[in-house]
């Protein structure tokens, strides 16, 4: 799907330049079949874009997903969806949305909807053929904005405007959004410092520290998506610079403590930083010379594969990254026994963590790029073959201490200290 929004993405302001990007969005095929089938159903049936699409187009961004509205309920969108050969899941049919499947692309069509009853985590839904009413409900004016296939907005709480004065405004009251989904908190914070050219408006900074005890009622899974969404390079730099909205994250998240290091963020990084690294860029701010570092990991139940790659990062800092230079000895043995990703996240870490850039450490980056992961050149076979050793603890031991030799001398072991390895008595 990328690569299609590249090819058909036009930057401009200019109205009829986003209808035309619109239009071309519906000439893709996946996004085409999915419009014709809600159409299909009824005369009356209706499906338009919506919330961050919109957003990303009005705002020349490139868009990574599509999410859909229509009048139609889930079960009639399943029903229209199946008789079209869609394939679908219920991804959430009691909110009413729907997630189609074509050609490995997702799109998710949500019924218009009323909120019934919120108590800041769920919410009992009623649905709607009312447009003004679906949009009512949102969030922010920025994401309440909605368009036909063929580029005419339906923009009822002027979200455009905003969008353009960088005004980001809750629909309606902020306290009672707020308390409808505690998540709205965190998701002012990430368009604030994203789409904002104006200060905080007091009323929304009350509203956001009355409310912000209602996190905690969040599920683990809900907020460390939205943190996902926040941690991106921009993001972060604007967040160091902007005193409120470091307040407020703070507040929320104690462990990422080094926000700091991104308000001095320059191009020098940028070379080999990825924007969204969220593993890495997390370590950046968790982790330091005390244990922040594994409660942030437990209290937000990362994966195994994550919170190795981090623990790694962290234990290597707590041995070496603070001493003034990193041995290439220490280096391979992390390549080795932890692989590439490993060496290179500690390079970067050492890299940007000092207050000079160590050529060195830049050009170690790109050896461990491309070179490949050794293969020990000795086995309990060979040793046992040539040595006549038994299989045992003996053999174990002494295949363990040549192994360690050989990757402390970069990968290189001589005959001979194989020989006086298999012969010393003491081992």
């Amino acid at each position: 799907m990328e690569s299609f929004f590249k090819k058909f993405f036009f930057r401009s302001n200019n109205l009829d330049f986003i209808s035309q990007n619109i239009k071309n969005l519906t000439k893709n095929k996946s996004v085409y079949k999915i419009f014709e089938a809600i159409n299909s159903y009824s005369p009356q049936s209706e499906i338009r874009y919506v919330g961050g699409c919109i957003r990303k187009i009005l705002n020349n961004e490139e868009i990574d997903d599509i999410d859909l509205a229509t009048n139609l309920e889930p079960k009639q969108v399943c029903e229209t969806l199946r008789k079209n050969k869609i394939n679908y899941y219920e991804s959430g049919i009691e909110h009413g949305t729907i997630t189609a499947l074509i050609d490995g692309q997702k799109f998710e069509i949500t019924s218009l909807r009323k909120d019934i009853f919120t108590d800041g985590r769920h919410a009992k839904v009623k649905f709607s053929k009312d447009w003004k009413e679906d949009a009512l409900r949102r969030d922010f004016t920025i994401n309440s904005i909605y368009s036909d296939g063929d580029g005419n907005l339906f923009d009822p709480n002027n979200g455009k405007k905003d969008l353009e004065n960088g005004f980001v405004n809750f629909i309606g009251d902020p306290d009672k959004r707020i308390k409808e989904d505690y998540l709205r908190i965190l998701r002012y914070l990430r368009f604030f410092l994203n789409y904002s050219k104006k200060p905080h408006k007091l009323e929304i900074i009350k509203s956001l520290k009355m409310n912000i005890d209602g996190i905690s009622k969040l599920s683990k899974e809900r907020f460390l998506d939205e943190l996902k969404k926040i941690i991106k390079l921009n993001t972060l730099k604007n967040l160091s610079k902007d005193k409120t909205s470091l307040e407020l994250f703070q507040i929320i998240f104690p462990e990422l403590k080094n926000v700091e290091i991104f308000s001095k963020f320059d191009s020098r990084l940028k070379d080999f930083l990825k924007d969204d690294d969220f593993i890495f860029l997390i370590s950046l701010m968790a982790i330091d010379e005390t244990d922040n570092v594994d409660y942030f990991l437990y209290k937000f139940n990362f994966s195994k594969k994550d919170q190795k790659r981090i623990k790694l990062i962290h234990n290597f800092y707590k041995e070496k990254v603070n001493s003034k230079k990193i041995s290439l000895n220490s280096i391979n043995k992390v390549f080795y026994y932890h692989g590439k990703q490993a060496v290179i996240d500690i390079l970067r870490y050492k890299i940007i963590k000092s207050k000079k850039i160590d050529k060195s450490l830049l050009e170690l980056i790109k050896k461990y790029e491309t070179k490949a992961r050794p293969i020990m050149p000795i086995s309990a076979g060979i040793l046992m073959k040539k040595y006549k050793i038994p299989e045992g603890e003996q053999l174990g031991k002494k295949l363990k201490i040549i192994e360690e030799e050989w990757v402390k001398n970069g990968f290189k072991i001589s005959e001979q200290i194989i020989d006086s390895i298999v012969r010393a008595k003491y081992i």
